[in-house]
């Protein structure tokens, strides 16, 4: 089947009526267009979220078309978003109507009204018509698309770091992922995390310090304030305003694209905003969705940091991703960083507090069973680390 094409500016326009085909036409302005097109013409075509007038739907509409219509402004408490992206999430656009010293825009900045939209504030998920449900699912649908577009040149360099979403910023596993991220930065690789709080900001904190001027000094002095503003019971509040500020400080990166990175949120965690230091964000209504395609963009490689049940999923959902070869056939590196964490001597089934667990053994095993054990470590230095990545660039299976 012949993929059709995209047609998303007046250039893809143009371009289009010199060569005619079968065409998804999405978030695009027709309506100067109308007298070129005629029903012939619009065979096999599809429209998402395009401002076209009466004439030209009467024709889509006689040949058969798809047309998804913009979403009226009647409508916008109930779909603050537009499900018909054809670019990814910027902070800015995301903390827009944020004011960190007005408290009434704690629930009208729009990243949180979205999530007010999808769930209560004590996050049980609200119940809405079928047709919110499928504006959602496209609108997740063109986010990866988005996402897609982005990644397709430079895949191969991403490399993902996962890490618990409560560790807090004065623990010193927080400054080690940001180091860690800036060292991987530096050599080229662009990080992406799931675009949370914890060691998810703490790498993109790293890697968007990449491209300022003494970028390891400019790491200690933001986590020097904002390391006693973490969350407290859910609340997100101090964390946010903190993380803001900060990030408000440090200004534009003097160069931006050394600062590139991804955050991958959900609004399904929608009581945690997205931090503020992935300059690239592609956030999801279904956390399913988000967390497959974060693991499977990482062909560079994944850093496992501390976590907790959900870094464990991930780490056994990268595994399989790597055991059966499911994205390009590749199997590409895995790094389990602090070795007394994923294999302690032994598990303390006593003090509930401690969480280290004994994942390194039935990892290698796995990996042992499949022929890549060569493509797994763990590590305690970010040289080793580095080094490892390199040396083990993604491979076809054998």
């Amino acid at each position: 089947m012949k993929i059709k094409i995209k047609i998303r500016n007046e250039e893809d326009l143009k371009k289009w009526f010199k060569n005619i085909s079968p065409a998804i036409f999405q978030n695009i302005d027709l309506t100067a267009y109308t007298s070129i097109f005629d029903s012939e013409k619009l065979y096999g075509c599809s429209f998402l979220g395009c401002q076209m007038d009466v004439d030209l739907l009467k024709a889509a509409a006689e040949a058969g078309c798809i047309i998804l219509p913009p979403i009226p402004d009647a409508l916008e408490d109930e779909i603050p978003f537009e499900p018909y992206t054809i670019a990814l999430y910027t902070p800015q656009e995301l903390y827009a109507g944020f004011n960190p010293n007005d408290p009434s825009t704690l629930d009208n900045y729009k990243d949180r009204k979205i999530y007010l939209t999808f769930k209560d504030k004590d996050g049980v998920e609200k119940k809405v018509d079928d047709d919110v449900k499928l504006i959602r699912r496209m609108h997740d649908a063109t986010v990866s698309e988005a996402l897609n577009n982005l990644i397709a040149p430079i895949k191969t360099k991403i490399v993902a770091i996962m890490g618990g979403h409560d560790v807090s910023r004065a623990h010193q596993s927080y400054a080690d992922t940001a180091y860690l991220a800036l060292d991987l930065a530096n050599e080229g690789y662009i990080i992406a995390t799931g675009g949370g709080p914890g060691l998810m900001e703490a790498a993109n904190l790293g890697a968007y310090a990449a491209g300022f001027t003494n970028p390891k000094d400019l790491i200690a002095e933001v986590i020097e304030k904002i390391k006693n503003h973490d969350a407290v019971n859910n609340d997100y509040t101090p964390w946010m305003k903190s993380g803001y500020a900060a990030w408000a400080e440090m200004g534009a990166p003097e160069h931006p694209e050394k600062s590139m990175n991804i955050g991958i949120p959900t609004w399904f965690y929608g009581h945690e905003p997205p931090n503020l230091f992935a300059t690239d964000i592609a956030k999801y209504f279904e956390n399913s969705v988000r967390e497959e395609g974060l693991l499977a963009i990482a062909q560079g490689g994944i850093v496992f940091m501390r976590g907790n049940a959900g870094t464990v999923q991930e780490i056994f959902q990268d595994a399989c991703q790597n055991y059966y070869g499911n994205y390009d056939k590749l199997r590409s590196p895995m790094v389990l960083f602090e070795t007394d964490y994923w294999n302690p001597a032994a598990m303390d089934l006593v003090d509930r507090k401690n969480k280290r667990k004994q994942v390194y053994p039935l990892l290698y095993k796995l990996a042992f069973e499949k022929n890549f054990e060569d493509y797994i470590t763990i590590s305690d230095s970010n040289i080793d680390v580095i080094n490892f990545i390199k040396s083990h660039p993604p491979k076809l299976l054998q």
